[in-house]
């Protein structure tokens, strides 16, 4: 990973994310709500406990963490990324919502079987594809037997997602991963019971359409997709 280039866009990431998704009519909010919505929802349906301790790898400026507190409110969130500088703002917006660690972008922190959920939201993509199932095995390696993993990505099917990081500074290294190749690097890495889920086919605009979206998880034609995995 390339440290500097994170540290370089902690501070103008938001507004540049805000600018690059126009097209939908909603905000970066928007898309981290319904991360954490969904995954509340898996962890519930999996009967882990509401005291569930949560890795967010790569939490960047701490999108994620109010979302945590709302849908998860007893669970043990620890952030963690490679960018000190984001950390250090994530602090600030957030203080005291959760614990925050910088990490060198190789092995994790924490001693194996630390974690019930590892959660990681449009991170992959930034990272050189030589070291996603290294990763992928290390996130393996924290997580609890009976855990679950959860990583969502942009879809490169999807026109509008490529406007969306074709328009963003901050995704100028960005290399998309279709869910089929990134189904094949989690097995690789030992996961098990995985499978794609698309979502966000609807734009603000056609938002009274949103009640479809349920049905269409299927459909590999969504703005974005997460997989759900047990080691």
């Amino acid at each position: 990973m390339d440290v500097s280039e994170f540290d370089k866009f902690a501070h103008s990431y938001r507004d540049m994310h805000t600018k690059s998704i126009a097209a939908s009519g909603e905000s970066p909010d928007y898309f981290a709500e319904y991360k954490i919505r969904d995954v509340a929802g898996q962890i519930t349906a999996a009967g882990l406990p509401a005291t569930s301790s949560v890795l967010d790898f790569g939490c960047g400026i701490g999108g994620s963490v109010p979302y945590f507190r709302r849908y998860l409110p007893e669970a043990t969130l620890t952030c963690i990324d490679v960018s000190q500088k984001s950390l250090e703002i994530a602090q600030e917006r957030f203080p005291g919502a959760a614990t925050f660690l910088a990490f060198d972008g190789k092995l994790l922190p924490f001693p194996d079987q630390s974690f019930d959920v590892v959660f990681t939201a449009c991170v992959f993509h930034h990272i050189p594809e030589t070291e996603h199932v290294a990763l992928l095995q290390e996130i393996r390696r924290v997580l609890k037997s009976g855990g679950r993993f959860f990583i969502f990505e942009h879809n490169p099917r999807n026109p509008l997602t490529l406007a969306a990081v074709n328009n963003c500074p901050f995704d100028e290294n960005a290399v998309l991963i279709d869910a089929s190749l990134m189904l094949k690097r989690i097995r690789s890495a030992g996961f098990s019971q995985m499978r794609p889920v698309y979502r966000i086919f609807f734009p603000r605009a056609l938002r009274f359409l949103r009640f479809l979206e349920p049905m269409l998880t299927w459909v590999p034609f969504g703005a974005q997709y997460y997989v759900a995995a047990r080691p």
